[in-house]
Parts: C-alpha cells; sequence; structure tokens
C-alpha cells in the first residue's frame, strides 16, 4: 500500500493545477485500487478532480464524479480503458479545481495488489439491458441536393464519466426521444468509444464518438474518433489539434456560470469553429447572453446539447434539438460543412437552410430575424423565403428564441 497526503493551497494551483503521484506496478499484480479523500461538504470550498496516467500513457479520468477507481487484467472502472495492468511506473493525477484560502487537506491511497470488484464490459457499460424504446415516427422534412436531415443532441454523459446512465440505458432513452444520432461526449476519456456502434445499432441511434474536453477554465466538445485530447494543454490550442485528426471542437455553454469559456485564443484565431449557442441550461430564451456571445466571436456553426447526466436532474436528450444535413448518414460531415439548425425539441418550430432558401416549419406567428438585424413575421406552418444569406433565428414578439439556422 502507498499513501500519499497533504494539504493543496492556493499556492500550489498557482504553480500547476496538475499534480501527478508516483507509483509503481508490479508484474505479479493482480489489480490496482486507488482511492482518493478528501472534505467533500459544500461548505468546504475545495474541489479535486482524479485521473491515472500508465505506462502507456492516459489511462482515464473521473474528474470529481468518484472518490474510488479499480483496475485489474479484465475489467476497470467506468471512465478508464480497459488494456490490463502494464508494469512499471503509472502517475495518479490530481486537478487542483478549487481551493480554500485555508488549503484543502487531502488523502490518496493506492493497493497495487488486490482482487478487484469490477467484471469489465458487463458492469462498466451495460449493467442490465434496457428493452428496446419504441421509436416515435420521423419528422417528414424537406431535402436539397441529395441531403438529410437528422435530429440529434450533441452533449451527453454515461457512467464513463459522471453520468448515472449506461451506454445501453442512454441510448434507449434518446432512441425513444426520436432522435436519429447521439454524441456521446464522457469527460476527459474516451473509454465508452468502443461500446458506442454496437450500442447504438441495438437501439436504432447513432452513437457517435465524442469527449468533452473539461477544465476550470471552460469545457469544449471533441467530436470525431480522433482519439483523446490532452485537456492540460492550453485551450486555445484544442481546436487546431482537433481539426488536424479529422475532428470539429466546439466550445460548450460558454457563458454558464462558472463553466464559462474563459480560455484565450491565439491571435488571428478563434476558439472553435463551432459553438454549443443553445445550451439546456438557458432557460430563459429571451436571454441575449449567449447570442450576444455568439455574434461576438464571429458565429460560428451553431450547435445545440442538452448535456445529460441522469433523471430529474437535466433536459432530456433533445432538448434542445441539433438538426444536421447529411450526405449519406455522415452527421460529422454535415457539422463540419456547417449545415446545422437548432430547435427546442425535435418537434418544435423549425427554421431550416435549403440551399440560398430558408424554410420555417410549424412556425406561424413568429419573426424571421436576419443577421443584420431585419425581421419578417412568419405567416402559415411551411414558409420559404429566398435571397437570406448567414445565420437567422426565429423569435416571438417577446424575442425569445424558438429556431436557430446556419
Amino acid at each position: 500500500m502507498i499513501r500519499h497526503a497533504g494539504t493543496w493551497t492556493p499556492d500550489d494551483r498557482a504553480e500547476s493545477v496538475w499534480q501527478y503521484l508516483p507509483f509503481e506496478v508490479p508484474a505479479s499484480s493482480r489489480g490496482v485500487r486507488l482511492t482518493l479523500e478528501f472534505d467533500r461538504s459544500h461548505g468546504s470550498g475545495g474541489v479535486l478532480d482524479l485521473g491515472l496516467v500508465d505506462p502507456l500513457g492516459w489511462r482515464g479520468w473521473s474528474g470529481g464524479a468518484r472518490s474510488l477507481v479499480e483496475l485489474g487484467h479484465h475489467g476497470t472502472t467506468p471512465g478508464y480503458l480497459d488494456r490490463g495492468l502494464p508494469v512499471g511506473e503509472w502517475q495518479v493525477v490530481l486537478g487542483l479545481h478549487r481551493l480554500p484560502l485555508e488549503g484543502l487537506a487531502w488523502e490518496v491511497v493506492v493497493e497495487t495488489d488486490v482482487e478487484v470488484r469490477v467484471s469489465g464490459r458487463t458492469v462498466a457499460v451495460e449493467g442490465s439491458r434496457p428493452p428496446i424504446a419504441p421509436r416515435p415516427p420521423r419528422r417528414e422534412l424537406p431535402s436539397v441536393d441529395g441531403l438529410t436531415w437528422h435530429a440529434g443532441d450533441c452533449h451527453a454523459h454515461t457512467v464513463h464519466s459522471d453520468g448515472s446512465l449506461t451506454i445501453d440505458e442512454l441510448a434507449a432513452l434518446a432512441s425513444g426521444r426520436g432522435l436519429d444520432f447521439l454524441w456521446v461526449t464522457d469527460h476527459n476519456t474516451t473509454s465508452h468509444h468502443p461500446f458506442l456502434a454496437e450500442v447504438g445499432a441495438r437501439h436504432g441511434i447513432d452513437l457517435l464518438p465524442g469527449q468533452e474536453v473539461t477544465t476550470a477554465d471552460g469545457h469544449a466538445n471533441a467530436f470525431g474518433d480522433i482519439g483523446w485530447v490532452d485537456f492540460r494543454l492550453p485551450g486555445g490550442t484544442w481546436a487546431g489539434e482537433v481539426a488536424g485528426r479529422g475532428g470539429l471542437l466546439s466550445v460548450n455553454h460558454p457563458v454558464s456560470g462558472d463553466c464559462a469559456w474563459r480560455h484565450p485564443s491565439p491571435p488571428g484565431s478563434r476558439a472553435a469553429s463551432a459553438a454549443e449557442v443553445w445550451h439546456s441550461s438557458w432557460r430563459d430564451l429571451a436571454d441575449g447572453g449567449p447570442l450576444a456571445w455568439w455574434t461576438a466571436v464571429g458565429s460560428p456553426t451553431p450547435l445545440g446539447g442538452s448535456d445529460f447526466h441522469r433523471h430529474g436532474h437535466d433536459a432530456a436528450p433533445g432538448s434542445p434539438t441539433t438538426w444536421v444535413a447529411c450526405a449519406d448518414g455522415d452527421v460529422l460531415g454535415g457539422m463540419l460543412a456547417g449545415r446545422t439548425a437548432v430547435s427546442a425539441g425535435p418537434d418544435a418550430p423549425l427554421l431550416l437552410r435549403l440551399g440560398d432558401e430558408l424554410v420555417a416549419l410549424d412556425a406561424d406567428g413568429t419573426m424571421l430575424v436576419c443577421p443584420d438585424g431585419r425581421r419578417s413575421p412568419v405567416r402559415g406552418d411551411r414558409v420559404i423565403v429566398g435571397g437570406h444569406e448567414g445565420h437567422h433565428l426565429l423569435e416571438r414578439t417577446d424575442r425569445t428564441i424558438v429556431a436557430i439556422a446556419a
């Protein structure tokens, strides 16, 4: 047993947010168990995040969601890659997320030869499989140039980070909501990626591999099967790194409390080519903050995300809904091309771009808002207008946002 303990202070955080505690795993190891203890009460003012590096590289991340991690030869705690027990030096990674002025006492205990309780795929991913949910009929939408509109959600979590549902349970929920795709974006890990295709096929929904690159200065979703993105690097470098691997980076909930985006961008560039303009925390849709930020940074491709974690705590998947005009079902390709729209839900009023035209669906009585501020009334449940370039909005007379179109 190896014990590390001490008190982290704001001075430690100023020196480095990331702290590393080494330990050795021998060839004879049956399993590794590590625990993190500190005062988690609300009044303590302290938050520590937990992760792990093994001799092969980044192993996984719990953030603040877990205090116990177990890894064996044939199973691992969700959020950590299931690749056995490489022999050599490992490192516990602690993130000093928030510290009180007087400091925060902590203790990490590492056991390197224990029988662990995880049993791989069953516990970590599926649990008891939920039944296949009946799917609502797909909405009939106009198409153009061979593209088909797909309904989905760009932000959701499972037990692989701080969500409460297994991948199977999340898939059943999203499919039952009538979604065609769901980006599964667990925090700072890709441990969920190997299971998405199979589970999605079982439930009739495209579960797509994402990750929420998460720090105290802001979060961003990296979309695509592009490998792990190192969140410890400066946030201004993430977009280029993700694009170079063929993926897409989107700033998440950029004006949402202490998760707001604070990472500086390199001169002459912007943080990302997409943004989660409509997040489930945007409950007052007459609040101009999210759209003001979006406009100020050059109106990157608009996306929406429920940020679903658990029943009764967050909005359901598809609240809001992101629509992507896809060629042959290629959701990422449509997002990279900027062919997106966002609505309050799968059946809510909708604004879509069809070439050089816009079509407003089920939006009678709203206003079409142009990039230059011009407003035109929408009369009818299917209204087509031409000659409108750039991003547009639908809003009600009280300026409540109804829909967004790229």
